[in-house]
């Protein structure tokens, strides 16, 4: 039963699975697979390009091209070695980042006869309240949720390659359709789906929600990335798809946008994003 590939999201979630003294191997997907350039299923070589460009300009240069196509071309090519194991576990929780990257990861393995797949996807988890993602479990918490694993299902597969398409096309329609879908073979991508309609411009004042959120801390008295970032992470509501990197981006795009909307005071003109040494706690954010 060692021959198991426990596949998963952030390295913090990472961690703590291959201390949970489950058989197998664990490894750790990276991307944004709800934004960006790409195509539906198996990338070529160009949608491999162009999404480490993509993953090097939304960092703002904190991840390299380079690093990021060699992290690419890993990741498809365990995909591949997948075939190689008994079985295969899909460790996942219900917030847009995770479900974007389980249903592209469902397909891919689709696409090359590979189901010996177990799922796993949790939205709770008894004693954490608020629940944001599999992060927030301890090594002992995930060896007690092992048991609970499915095998992924026909319908599952083929529903994921529908869900798939529609993120990497950014096709509004179907995604609208799909976060009114009731009963869907994966059940949390409906509430995923509607998270990630929230983003989009609203119609009356140009922002998404993150970025109605970030106005109203600033308005209230928030005025450093920390404070701003709690409450942010406060008011939005669970499961949380963001993270500093996310939230510092849109910081800047508010700041970038003619006019305006927030001018950033610190040592750089906008705020740094991934490994910096300027430190965060010298910045100020305050509106326009």
């Amino acid at each position: 039963m060692g021959n198991v590939l426990h596949i998963t999201s952030g390295d913090i979630a990472g961690g703590r699975l291959e201390q949970a003294g489950l058989p197998g191997e664990v490894f750790v997907w990276h991307d944004i697979l709800y934004d960006g350039p790409r195509q539906p299923g198996w990338p070529t070589e160009k949608t491999l390009n162009d999404r480490a460009l993509f993953l090097e300009t939304f960092t703002a240069g904190g991840l390299t091209w380079d690093s990021v196509l060699k992290t690419l071309h890993h990741q498809y090519d365990k995909l591949v070695e997948a075939a190689t194991f008994e079985r295969i576990v899909l460790w996942f929780d219900a917030c847009l980042f995770d479900q974007s990257m389980l249903v592209h990861i469902l397909s891919c393995l689709s696409l090359k006869e590979i189901r010996n797949v177990d799922l796993l996807c949790v939205d709770t988890f008894p004693g954490i309240d608020p629940f944001h993602g599999l992060g927030q479990l301890r090594p002992e918490q995930f060896a007690a949720l092992y048991p609970g694993r499915h095998a992924v299902t026909d319908e599952q597969f083929s529903f994921a390659a529908i869900v798939d398409k529609a993120f990497a096309t950014q096709d509004i329609t179907l995604l609208s359709e799909l976060s009114k879908k009731a009963d869907a073979p994966l059940p949390w991508v409906s509430a995923a789906i509607t998270r990630w309609l929230q983003e989009q411009p609203d119609p009356a004042t140009g922002l998404g929600r993150l970025e109605t959120l970030i106005l109203a801390a600033i308005r209230a008295g928030c005025q450093t990335p920390g404070k701003i970032f709690a409450s942010v992470a406060a008011a939005d509501t669970p499961p949380q798809f963001w993270g500093d990197t996310t939230l510092w981006a849109k910081i800047n795009s508010l700041a970038d946008r003619r006019p305006s909307l927030v001018r950033i005071e610190g040592p750089a003109a906008r705020l740094p994003q991934w490994e910096s040494q300027v430190p965060l706690k010298e910045f100020r954010i305050r509106e326009k």
